[in-house]
């Protein structure tokens, strides 16, 4: 069982905060071998979801996203950052993910359309939450993307 924070970033604790960097940190950079700048000035506004699960009596992320705002960083509302921890893949939790991520960001901007920047190997999973793909595949650091709209 997932327990889902939705929080903006004033609002998460310091250990929170560092667990989130630090997960992101472990997949996006060192997993996928991507050397960007994660910590990219988006962060401060936006709302971060970060579902938590126990094991062995300790609290460990296993999901996370950030929502931002029509207008942040595109036209459209976005969902970003979306990573499902090593040790959650394979439970659920990134499909959980994605349900509670859309779910929030149409809560907080009902009516607007919600771009994601995709890993293209991604595709399908987020077609099937009713996303579209938009672009032609282009590389950003390394990994096929596609732009993606639902």
């Amino acid at each position: 069982m997932i327990d889902w924070q939705f929080s903006r970033f004033s609002d998460l604790s310091n250990k929170d905060l560092y667990e989130v960097l630090a997960q992101r940190q472990a997949v996006f950079i060192l997993e996928q071998a991507c050397l960007y700048p994660d910590i990219d000035g988006y962060d401060l506004d936006a709302h971060h979801l970060l579902g938590w699960r126990s094991v062995d009596g300790r609290r460990e992320l296993a999901a996370y996203l950030r929502v931002l705002a029509p207008g942040a960083k595109y036209d459209e509302m976005s969902l970003g950052r979306v990573i499902t921890t090593p040790a959650a893949r394979g439970t659920g939790a990134g499909r959980a993910l994605l349900e509670q991520g859309i779910a929030c960001a149409e809560r907080l901007y009902p009516g607007h359309r919600i771009r994601i920047g995709a890993q293209q190997y991604l595709e399908a999973f987020y077609q099937s939450f009713g996303f579209r793909t938009v672009s032609a595949p282009y590389d950003e650091d390394g990994i096929m993307h596609v732009d993606m709209l639902r």
